[in-house]
This record gives structure tokens, sequence and C-alpha cells, in this order.
């Protein structure tokens, strides 16, 4: 009975998984394939390029809206549109013939990934208690690492075998696949508009008024962002020190693997040490990452990369661990709007991680010195994130801002003039 029991779980997470990497292997896998799409349908780089900010804004907006719809039809039905949404959009990009066709699809699928990005993380928090939630977190979202780095090599392949088209079928199908799954393992849901539910209900705004919430999420995301800092220009900097595309592309494989080892590493010291205790031990070692950089980058000037490439690598190992525990203790003060609280939490991570890849952008002729203000600006939310959520209201939150007392300071004034007298 074990066996089949835990044969079931195994499968399960393996859904799960698929769930979490399905938006970011939309984004990865046809990246090889640029250039094909371009001869085909006689476009600039800059218009398939834009195929990627078509999706991010479909990504973006996506996440708000599949809160709403599962509390109207139910978790199971919202998959269920949402994929046809990306299959239907998937399959159209295969058969587009002109950009303009192409980039509109390309929002459409974002807009269908969300319902999978969103509604696997509320799965979780309503299926398991905090503890085994915990555990399913931090198994599945290290496994997304390897989104960005298998993807398109996969992409690649198909592309030599195949035209860049059969990419979308392959991405079609898995749509199609997933929506058989969710039937199997997505219970249905009776949905109806009882007072109780309508009292259990929750605004966007009412998620942003729990400290606890809002701290984590703020955590996640700028913790996102100094990792995006650092995507944007890392590139930049590598050709600025005269290396090839070749080492480029291998550099980024340390920082995918410390970042797995990173989430997996979490639960044996949330094992050991419980939650809180490994997430300050975690940001501490976030920190020292940090000082690293900043002091390898504005202060210190050093000719070989390597120190900043061990730093990254670190830093993408707390990451790694970060997460999982950061999006379970966010998700956890609404188990009962779960998944309005992984949409918002989500728009936030891509809004702060999409801010700080924009801002180094800007910078990014300044090579290593935009990537180290960049991540200690991040750096900067994560110690605010940190000290937020130890906040169970906003009068806490207020209470540890100490005003200044005009009674007192007067006092103060006086016993110093005396003071001053008698001297």
């Amino acid at each position: 009975m074990n066996s089949v029991n835990n044969t079931k779980y195994f499968f399960f997470l393996s859904y799960l998984a698929l769930l979490s990497m399905l938006g970011f292997i939309a984004t990865d896998m046809y990246l090889p394939a640029f250039k094909a799409i371009e001869d085909t349908m006689q476009a600039t780089p800059s218009q398939v390029a834009g195929s990627l900010t078509s999706f991010l804004a479909g990504l973006a907006i996506g996440q708000l809206m599949y809160g709403p719809l599962v509390q109207r039809i139910g978790k199971r039905n919202s998959l269920l549109v949402g994929l046809s949404i990306f299959a239907a959009a998937s399959f159209s990009i295969a058969s587009s013939e002109t950009v303009a066709a192409f980039n509109i699809s390309r929002f459409f699928q974002a807009l269908g990934a969300c319902s999978a990005g969103v509604i696997w993380q509320a799965i979780v928090i309503e299926k398991y208690d905090a503890v085994k939630a915990q555990s399913v977190f931090s198994n599945i979202m290290p496994l997304v690492a390897l989104s960005p780095a298998l993807a398109p090599l996969l992409g690649a392949f198909v592309l030599q075998s195949n035209g860049w088209q059969t990419i979308f079928i392959i991405l079609t199908v898995l749509a199609a696949v997933l929506m058989v799954l969710t039937v199997l393992f997505v219970p249905k849901e009776k949905v109806c508009k009882t007072t109780a539910q309508s009292k259990s209900a929750i605004s966007y705004w009412g998620l942003l008024n729990n400290p606890k919430y809002l701290g984590n999420v703020i955590i996640f995301g700028a913790c996102s962002g100094a990792f995006f800092a650092y995507l944007t220009v890392w590139p930049i900097v590598m050709e600025q020190h005269g290396y090839a595309a070749k080492e480029i592309g291998l550099s980024f494989i340390p920082q995918t693997i410390m970042f797995i080892v990173g989430g997996y590493a979490s639960k044996t010291l949330i094992r050991k040490f419980g939650v809180e205790t490994a997430l300050s031990v975690l940001l501490v070692l976030f920190a020292v990452c940090v000082a690293a950089i900043v002091a390898s980058t504005l202060v210190f000037s050093f000719t070989s990369l390597l120190p900043l490439l061990i730093a990254f690598s670190i830093l993408a190992a707390a990451n790694g661990a970060i997460y999982p525990i950061v999006v379970n203790s966010a998700l956890q003060e609404f188990t009962d709007n779960a998944t309005k609280a992984a949409g918002l939490q989500n728009f936030l991570q891509i809004s702060i991680a999409f801010g700080a890849s924009s801002l180094v952008a800007m910078w990014a002729n300044l090579g290593e010195v935009a990537i180290g203000s960049g991540i200690l600006l991040c750096a900067v939310g994560v110690f605010a994130g940190f000290r937020l959520r130890k906040n169970s209201s906003w009068n806490e939150v207020k209470n540890g801002f100490i005003t200044p007392d005009p009674a007192r300071i007067a006092l103060k004034a006086d016993e110093l003039s005396q003071a001053d007298q008698q001297k």
C-alpha cells in the first residue's frame, strides 16, 4: 500500500512540477529559433524580440486574473480554461504567418500559462498542512531552475531536426497532457455563492494589509530582483572581458546547479533548525554574498571575474533555499484565498524583478558597477521585507518607529543648559 501511495505522490509531484515550469518552458524553449522565425516571417530582430516583451506583459497581467476566476468556477475548471488558452495560443503561434499574429498569440499564451503558475501553489497550500506544504515547495521550486537551462537545449534540438513551428506544436501537446492530468489529479469542486464564501473572499488590498504576507513577498521579489540584475548585465560584463558566446553560456551552469542545491538544502536546514532560524541563516548568507559582490564591483577592481562568479553562485544557492520558505510563509497567511494570494505574490515578484532588470539595463555600459549597484538596492528591499514579516499588524509596524517626543526634547535641552551653567 505504501509503495502505491508513494507512486501516486511521485506522479502528483511531477504534475505540479510541470505546471510550475510551463511558463518558463514557453519563455525559453523558442529562444534558439529567433533567427529562423525572422527568416520565415521576413521580420527584423527587434520585431521577433518583441515577442518576449509581449509574453512578459501577458505573464504580469495574467497573475491577477485567476484568483477571482477560481472563486467563481474553482481551481480545476480555471486550470482547464487557462491550459486551453495556452494550447490554442501555442497552436496559433505555430500557424502564424506574420510577426504581428505571432506576438499577439504570445500574449495569450502567457495569459494561459499563468493559470498553471498560480494555481499549482494554491493546490499545495489547500491540500497539505504547513509542514508538508513546505516540503513540497522545497521539492518542486528548485526544479524550476532547470527550465532556463534545459528548455533552450531542447528547443535547439527540435530546431535542428524540424522547423521552429514544431516547438510550439510540442507546447500544444504538453498543454493537452496537463489538461488530462488536471482532470485526474484535481478534484471537481462545488462552487456556490454562499454567504460564508462571500465573507471568506478577500480583496487584493486586503492581502496587502497583512504585513507578514507582504514582507515575505517583498523578500521573494527582492531576491529575484538581485538575481535578475546579475542575469541582465552578466553577458555584457563577460563580453567586456573578452569572453566568447560559448563561454558566456557555460558561465550560467554553476548558478543553475547551486540554485537546485540550495533548494534541497533548505529542507535539511528547516528540519534541523526550524523555518525562522533557517530563513535567518539564509538571509545572513545572502547578505554576505551581497557584501562580497559590492566589494568586488564598487570598492575593489579585480582583473579576474572568478570572485564574482563564486559570489553569484553562492547567492543563487541562498535564493534557491529562500524561495520555498518565503512563498510558503506568505501563502499560509491566506489558506482560504491561496490562489488570489499566489497571483498577487507572483505579480509583485515579476514586477520587482522586471524593475531591477530594467534599472541595471540602463547602466549596462558600466558593467560590474551596474550589477553591484542593482544588487545592493535589492538587498535593501530584502532587509525591509525581513523586518516587515516579523509584524502581525500595521500597528506593530508603526510602534517599531519611535517618534520624537517634543516634551522630552525640551526637558533634555533644559538639563543640558543647566549643566553648562554649572560649569
